[in-house]
């Protein structure tokens, strides 16, 4: 992936994280992205960088879709 577009893959996850973060039942734990200070404006940090923050922020997303439970039953067939 290039530079490029690995920016935008981390600008898309912010704005996911800043959308969880304005539901109320929603709560994501954030600290290990937050402590790298890499932002998807910071482009003139490396890929690397870039790359440890995208992983950091999408860890921490799905680690909140995974604690909650599912209430609501999906069908078996597609309509």
């Amino acid at each position: 992936m290039k530079k490029q577009e690995l920016i935008h893959l981390h600008g898309l996850l912010a704005e996911v994280s800043n959308q969880c973060r304005a539901w109320d039942d929603c709560t994501i734990d954030l600290s290990t992205y937050e402590s790298l200070g890499i932002r998807p404006t910071s482009i003139h940090k490396s890929k690397t960088d870039h790359k440890d923050a995208v992983f950091a922020i999408a860890n921490g997303i799905t680690e909140n879709m995974t604690e909650s439970e599912e209430t609501e039953t999906v069908a078996a067939t597609a309509d």
